[in-house]
């Protein structure tokens, strides 16, 4: 399995691993026949029967994985949760493993494949990179279908009052596509509609990506989309879904979709991969049902959260976590040298070099997201996920460091070795847990005020030393609290890859304010999400995209995913 020379890609080493028929996958899990919906030979929907028959059954235990700022040198978190299960399962113990499904915007986009690495992969891993079960797509038509109803309702008289200048729901597709960020609807005459401004985000911004993965079951779903608010009428009051009167119908949109999808890693650890909103712009974690039923269903359930633990790891814990009744039992926080070195100044053309001054001042980064885990109460082990480049001095430098500091660390193999690559880390998380030094909750109170939940976040995650709202920001502020939404959590839209505002700004910046421009409320979801800096909900391509790389041979086996 060690790879010396002529490295594979991971969709070659996805292709040529063997994958067991999903019933020898169910036969590892307490699962009645019933409760599985097949489909094709490596793929399953189950049913949410599942939860009501476990209902009284203890859950296991979650362990999250978070990361330090992204790079362009990649982190691997994915990569390491799946390598994680697979070595829970490697020291004998019941895992699973719960992640998001990846979005076609960052897979046709900048990002490529995003179902783990190596020998540490979800598989089938073309079919959870493209199509997978349709979740996305049955996200997208409800969305879309909402679009088309609250149009059609002022085109046969707006019996509601909604101010066309005030329609807050915008129409999603799941691509980048920055050309329909602002769009004109309704031309061409009185048949066509309303003429109007209108515009587009990427599907896993949606509010109902954020309701579906929240939902606890179908009718909770079915509550959260009527909360969803759409508009404002001409009084300046909110219009919801429930005014519509059209929750029954997205919810019939959505009833397969909200069933997990059950799949398999390379060697055969069960994996429930489901829902997927983006954490620079949403709250960057896999369904609750998916999460509650691996509890239910193995003693250990190791999920993920987009991107640095300022986004991810922070709206799980104040969000996600608070909302489902979930305490996480560990953090196992990824870090890379490579990664690290680009916070210390070093360019990604010279990161093969030895640099271990760079590597040093690169750590400022990972000093914080650990001081971020500690303001939870929460244990941890950092994963230093190691590359073929790194070097012995390099590696060194790091364990050193974090045993100077007291943070506990495993050295992890597991693109290369899958869940033997990650036997050190899974006992070095046991450890952690079984110590019972957890003390989780959240950072804040809901019934604080919008701009103390900010401030809380913007101090205590990022480093900052204040925040500033801009005039719109605080017109809605007043908004909210009139409405009385000013007792929901915040999901913070900020850019992955600086903890501050500005995306340039790597390492630990210092003496910074975060700037919030504007407020996006999610009712349904349960959250207001604040726009900072110059966030966007649709991304653009880049001037290469992975896309590019990708076609299909005379077998209809994909190429150039990655």
């Amino acid at each position: 399995m060690k790879i010396t020379t002529n490295v594979k890609s991971d969709l070659q080493i996805a292709q040529e691993a063997t994958m067991k028929p999903i019933t020898d996958i169910v036969s590892q899990l307490d699962l009645l026949e019933s409760e599985i919906e097949p489909y094709g030979h490596y793929k399953a929907k189950l049913s949410l029967d599942v939860m009501d028959r476990l209902h009284t059954k203890q859950e296991g235990k979650v362990i999250l994985v978070t990361a330090i700022s992204p790079t362009p040198a990649g982190e691997g978190k994915s990569t390491v949760t799946v390598g994680l299960g697979q070595a829970l399962h490697k020291v004998g113990k019941k895992a699973m493993i719960a992640m998001r499904e990846p979005s076609l915007g960052p897979v046709m986009g900048i990002k490529g494949g995003a179902a783990g690495g190596g020998y540490s992969q979800v598989l089938p891993m073309e079919d959870i990179n493209l199509h997978f079960t349709g979740d996305l797509h049955a996200i997208t038509t409800a969305n879309n279908a909402l679009a088309a109803l609250v149009d059609n309702h002022i085109h046969q008289g707006n019996e509601l009052r909604i101010d066309t200048r005030k329609i807050t729901w915008k129409r999603v597709v799941d691509l980048n596509d920055r050309a329909l960020r602002q769009v004109v609807i309704g031309l061409g005459g009185p048949v066509q509609g309303v003429p109007r401004e209108d515009g587009f985000d990427i599907t896993v911004a949606s509010e109902i990506m954020a309701v579906f993965c929240l939902a606890t079951d179908l009718q909770d779903l079915k509550r959260r989309l009527a909360r969803i608010v759409v508009a404002y009428n001409l009084d300046d009051q909110p219009v919801t879904v429930k005014d519509l009167g059209v929750e029954g119908a997205l919810t019939l949109l959505l009833k397969d979709a909200i069933k997990p999808n059950l799949v398999q890693t390379i060697e055969h650890t069960p994996a429930l991969i489901h829902g997927g909103p983006f954490a620079n712009i949403a709250h960057g974690c896999n369904s609750v049902v998916a999460t509650k039923m691996a509890a239910k269903l193995a003693d250990y359930v190791v999920t993920e959260a987009g991107f640095g633990a300022d986004l991810g790891a922070e709206k799980f814990l104040n969000i996600k976590a608070r909302m489902a009744d979930l305490k996480p039992e560990a953090v196992v926080l990824v870090a890379t040298i490579r990664a690290l070195k680009m916070h210390g100044g070093v360019d990604k053309a010279n990161l093969a070099e030895e640099n271990v001054d760079a590597l040093k001042a690169g750590m400022a980064n990972l000093q914080k997201h650990i001081e971020t885990i500690q303001a939870f109460g929460l244990p941890y082990v950092v994963a230093v996920n190691r590359f073929m480049t790194d070097t012995k001095a390099e590696v060194d430098a790091l364990m050193e460091w974090c045993e100077e500091n007291d943070a506990p660390v495993a050295l992890t193999e597991v693109w290369e070795k899958g869940g033997e690559g990650g036997q050190e880390l899974a006992k070095r998380v046991l450890q952690v847990m079984e110590k019972g030094e957890n003390t989780f909750a959240p950072l804040y109170h809901v019934s604080d005020s919008i701009q103390s939940k900010i401030e809380t976040i913007a101090k205590k995650v990022y480093g900052a030393t204040g925040v500033e709202f801009a005039p719109k920001a605080l017109k809605q502020i007043a908004q909210f609290e009139k409405l009385g939404w000013d007792n929901l959590p915040i999901c913070m839209a900020k850019t992955q890859y600086s903890l501050s505002d500005d995306q340039t700004k790597l390492g630990r910046p210092t003496n910074f304010t975060i700037t919030i421009r504007e407020f996006r409320p999610s009712i349904g979801a349960g959250f207001l999400v604040a726009l900072t800096g110059s966030i966007m909900t649709m991304p653009g391509l880049p001037k290469k995209p992975a896309a590019l790389n990708m076609d299909v041979d005379e077998n209809g086996q994909a190429l150039g995913i990655f």
